[in-house]
């Protein structure tokens, strides 16, 4: 039975992941409480489990008395002497417990606790391995769909897709795998509680991050992401190394990189910008592939004016605005687009103001 104890333990710990040496103690301390709850108390009782052989002892030390009242603490001189005929009264005797003198609701408690330490473990367990993943994309496979939400499968754990962090084109069937990006991992009593997405804008720089070598060694940076899933991404790159393109790098032989992050995300387009300390140029760039004529940026207010040719306006402010707002969240800079015709309309508008504050003067 103990070497079959050992053969379970070594099983427990090779497919779950939870250490022998806490199932020894949840044993040990099993004991105790079965001990406790046939005695009534277990203070002078000292349990051990042989690592190696899986024997276990129950030791009581008791004291040695004419007529004992309490059998959990106390030993007749009788029964004293027929251990050791040198004890006498007074002495503290060492006494082998066996478990099978323990009742079954005893032996049943004791069963509980080791089922229970081994249910805590490997929540905990599974609990340590996702929450390493936070910030992080996982693989799932979808299960099924509970009305507007999406039950996944991480493999040691499930996950909910809400609503709220799907992205609305995106339709998925089960069976199907999917990258997911882990926002939050929380530890509850049922296990854990993995917030997944795929509307993160980190999955966009995950996804770089593991299709890009020279940015998982940091030759190329990723500076910053914005994005509207599902329509637009924008991605801020520099290089730490003069002689790598970051652009290049991103986009890969023939747009290959690029192409394995765009088919992941659905067709999403994605636009990869060349990071610049020059507060214009990081704006210019952040409004491709929109041309532009000038920009007048303030680092300090965080604003930049722009002025693009006529026939660029709508494509630098984008449908519905979304180039003009990604370029903002990208930069961190309010930007205020014009054509180069209402540019000219608002400077003369301005002079003529000016002129007529000084006839008036």
């Amino acid at each position: 039975m103990n070497s079959e104890l050992i053969e379970s333990l070594n099983i427990l710990e090779k497919e779950k992941d939870i250490s022998k040496e806490v199932i020894f103690e949840a044993i040990e301390n099993s004991l105790i409480m079965a001990y406790k709850n046939n005695y009534g108390k277990a203070d002078n009782v000292t349990v051990s489990v042989n690592r190696e052989t899986g024997d276990f002892s129950i030791v009581a030390d008791k004291t040695v008395v004419e007529d004992p009242e309490d059998p959990a603490t106390e030993i007749s001189l009788e029964k004293a002497k027929e251990l050791d005929i040198k004890y006498e009264l007074g002495d503290i005797v060492k006494v082998d417990v066996k478990s099978r003198e323990f009742g079954r609701i005893s032996t049943q408690i004791a069963k509980n606790i080791i089922l229970q330490k081994i249910r805590e473990e490997e929540r905990k367990v599974v609990f340590d391995q996702y929450f390493a993943k936070e910030n992080d994309i996982v693989t799932g496979i979808v299960q099924r769909i509970n009305g507007k939400n999406i039950s996944i499968n991480l493999g040691k754990a499930d996950a909910v897709l809400m609503e709220s962090e799907q992205v609305p084109s995106e339709v998925f069937m089960p069976t199907e795998r999917i990258k997911l990006y882990v926002s939050e991992v929380k530890d509850t009593p049922k296990g854990p509680k993995i917030t997944v997405s795929r509307a993160n804008p980190g999955l966009v720089k995950r996804l770089f991050e593991a299709e890009v070598t020279e940015i998982r060694d940091g030759t190329v940076e990723i500076v910053s992401v914005s994005r509207e899933p599902g329509v637009r991404s924008k991605i801020t790159v520099r290089s730490n190394n003069k002689h790598v393109d970051p652009l290049g790098a991103c986009v890969g032989v023939n747009g290959a990189r690029v192409n394995a992050i765009v088919n992941e995300l659905r067709g999403e387009k994605i636009d990869i910008v060349p990071w610049s300390d020059n507060a214009a140029v990081y704006v210019e760039n952040a409004l491709s592939p929109a041309k532009v004529v000038s920009v007048i940026a303030d680092d300090v207010a965080k604003t930049a004016k722009v002025v693009v040719p006529d026939y660029q306006l709508s494509l630098a402010i984008g449908k519905g605005g979304i180039n003009a707002r990604l370029a903002a969240k990208l930069t961190g800079f309010k930007i205020d687009i014009k054509s180069e015709t209402q540019a000219k309309e608002a400077e003369q508008e301005q002079t003529g103001n000016e002129e007529a504050e000084f006839s008036e003067e």
